[in-house]
């Protein structure tokens, strides 16, 4: 053990400016102008694999495989129905898949790693403190777009890696890895590439770190994700811009209409009033509860932190519990009408909402998706045309949490941190970990690192320096427990 951890101690500078100039490509998956730097960023994870000492190395295209599912078996295909309704009216765009193994650890546990390499947008820019692709170091983190969601914690797996083979010069455990780049687009081809590739897939156990830590130093092993659904709302009225002080009384205002659309979704105590939206939505068990009561909440350090007045939501569930277990509804960005400096007295043509749903067991987003077209139908005003498209979609996922390797990687991480593992959910969404469940019936383990309050999707995004040391230790040990389990 003490050879990798000076590895590890001897490589940091080095590993911290690897880590920078990935977080310096803007591979953001929902930009078709980043289009090249998605290919750039595949690229240069595929060359630090091969220098790693990883093996049988691609960049794989994802581009056709939902077709090549088409002409597979039946049971692949009645699988993969779904997910091509869910896709309907998205962008065709897809981005490769970077796959590597090291697979010499004869007669050892076999562990598919997965993550992505691709990153949410940067904007709006005028509120970072330091440009988003320009890695920079203040106060023990280090701040730039995917340091921890999830170039990042990609990263602590490839130095955990490498340290083991360069000082032992094998790995305890076999490893695949799969790295893609559509999670943050709803991972639209993902599903098709693992059924297409299931052989070359199969595993003992799955393996994720794309999830937050309870608390600074406070580790944590998720074991539940909301799923998701998000769509497009869009309002339109006349054929063009009116001046309001000629038509102003005479024709409907779409942004008036979209607002009127989006209060309607939500009862003034803050439920969703979308009819049945919560049916078949378990409650929360009682000892669930307690669970959650018994980890750390102060809601007035998270008011002061999150800069709000106080906390808002859902009423009869507790902060934790609204942001774990319970579903929501949320509008992501509203637009229409003019923007510019100064005045332009119109009455816009046209207005959008970008809208997102956070699903939990018995919600399903094509079920949800027909209950909201369904809204909005019955709550459209007169006077304007509403269309209402899919954007993407994702299971909930929830497991238990006493799998053997669940366990061991709780005790590598109370060695690694010095401090007890907390078992908790997430309240945000990695809509392939349901695939892979059920495509291949793995245990996952969903082992993250990040702080809670690292602004993933928003400015200022951050990870911790002291976080990224501990956390690579910690995955050394648990390929090293996991090894000697046979």
């Amino acid at each position: 053990m003490g050879e990798w951890k000076q590895y590890l101690s001897e490589n940091q500078t080095k590993h911290l400016e690897q880590w920078k100039d990935f977080l310096r490509i803007p591979s953001v998956s929902t930009m078709s102008e980043h289009r090249g730097d998605m290919e750039r960023a595949a690229h240069f994870l595929a060359e630090h694999l091969r220098g790693v000492g990883l093996e049988h190395v691609r960049v794989m295209s994802t581009a056709q495989e939902l077709e090549n599912v088409r002409t597979s078996t039946a049971q692949q295909q009645e699988y993969m129905s779904g997910f091509e309704t869910s896709q309907q009216g998205r962008d065709s765009t897809s981005h490769p898949v970077v796959y590597a193994d090291w697979l010499h650890a004869q007669g050892r546990p076999t562990v598919l790693i997965y993550g992505h390499y691709d990153v949410q947008p940067a904007e709006p820019l005028e509120l970072w403190q330091s440009p988003p692709f320009e890695p920079e170091i203040r106060d023990g983190m280090l701040y730039g777009r995917g340091s921890s969601d999830n170039k990042g914690q990609i990263f602590m797996h490839l130095q955990a890696m490498e340290a083991l083979l360069k000082t032992a010069g094998e790995l305890p455990v076999n490893i695949k890895l799969v790295i893609e780049g559509e999670e943050e687009i709803g991972s639209p081809n993902l599903p098709a590439f693992l059924i297409s590739h299931q052989d070359m897939l199969q595993a003992d156990l799955l393996v994720i770190s794309d999830t937050a830590m309870l608390e600074a130093d406070q580790p944590a092993i998720c074991y539940g994700l909301r799923g998701l659904l998000s769509f497009q709302l869009d309002v339109d009225g006349p054929k063009q811009d009116l001046a309001s002080g000629f038509y102003g009384g005479a024709v409907h205002n779409p942004v008036h209409a979209l607002a009127q659309l989006v209060a309607s979704m939500h009862t003034p105590d803050g439920a969703v009033a979308i009819e049945g939206f919560y049916d078949g939505v378990n409650e929360i068990s009682e000892d669930e509860r307690q669970v959650i009561a018994s980890l750390p909440q102060d809601d007035a350090a998270l008011a002061s932190h999150l800069g709000v007045p106080q906390l808002y939501g859902e009423k009869g569930y507790t902060t934790l519990e609204r942001r774990w277990v319970r579903p929501t509804l949320e509008v992501n960005g509203i637009y229409g009408g003019y923007q510019g400096e100064g005045e332009k007295t119109i009455i816009p043509a046209d207005a959008h909402a970008k809208i997102s749903c956070r699903l939990v067991p018995n919600q399903h987003p094509d079920r949800i998706f027909s209950m909201i077209q369904a809204h909005i139908e019955r709550h459209t005003p007169p006077g304007v045309r509403v269309t209402v498209t899919q954007t993407g979609a994702g299971l909930p996922y929830v497991t238990p949490h006493d799998h053997p390797a669940v366990q061991l990687a709780a005790q590598a991480l109370e060695q690694a941190f010095e401090a007890q593992v907390s078992f908790i959910r997430a309240g945000g969404s990695i809509p392939i970990v349901e695939t892979f469940a059920t495509q291949f019936g793995l245990p996952i383990v969903l082992i993250g690192f990040a702080l809670p309050t690292a602004n993933a999707h928003g400015p200022n995004e951050h990870m911790s320096l002291s976080h990224m040391e501990k956390g690579t230790r910690a995955l050394c040990r648990y390929w090293e427990l996991l090894g000697q389990q046979g």
